[in-house]
């Protein structure tokens, strides 16, 4: 993949991160549920952060930004506790495996940015109950 097309790539997943955990912040209790709901408004921020800087990055190569969609299909019906949790973990798991693509087709700066952001996914992605895995072209121990 070229370094436009990876960063293009890792703009839309980001564009689509940003209107999932839009719907799950909606979803989750903040009274019952208060754990997940920061992890969620954490993600939310976060992933907003990332989007505005793809944006930038883009615009930094004289190109124009790949447009967000108008709305993005859930993980799953996201309508109990453990199904946010799940449809969360889903989309970082989605965001990791986009950002290996980025880290694969870039270098210099933007590479070092795509291997900060795979591992904060990676990191999210275990807070919402993922298992840790080797990232590519990484032996396991």
């Amino acid at each position: 993949m070229k370094p436009l097309e990876a960063l293009q790539a890792a703009l839309a997943g980001e564009h689509a991160a940003v209107y999932v955990y839009a719907v799950i912040g909606g979803r989750v209790s903040l009274s019952s549920e208060s754990a997940l709901a920061n992890q969620v408004r954490t993600a939310y921020t976060l992933h907003r952060g990332r989007r505005d800087q793809l944006i930038a990055m883009v615009r930094a190569v004289d190109e124009e930004p790949v447009a967000s969609e108008v709305s993005y299909q859930l993980p799953n019906l996201a309508s109990t506790p453990h199904l946010l949790r799940a449809a969360a973990l889903e989309l970082e798991d989605r965001c990791v495996a986009v950002y290996a693509d980025l880290v694969g087709s870039t270098s210099g700066a933007n590479r070092q940015w795509a291997i900060d952001a795979l591992n904060d996914a990676a990191v999210r992605e275990l807070g919402f109950g993922g298992s840790p895995e080797s990232f590519p072209g990484i032996a396991e121990l």
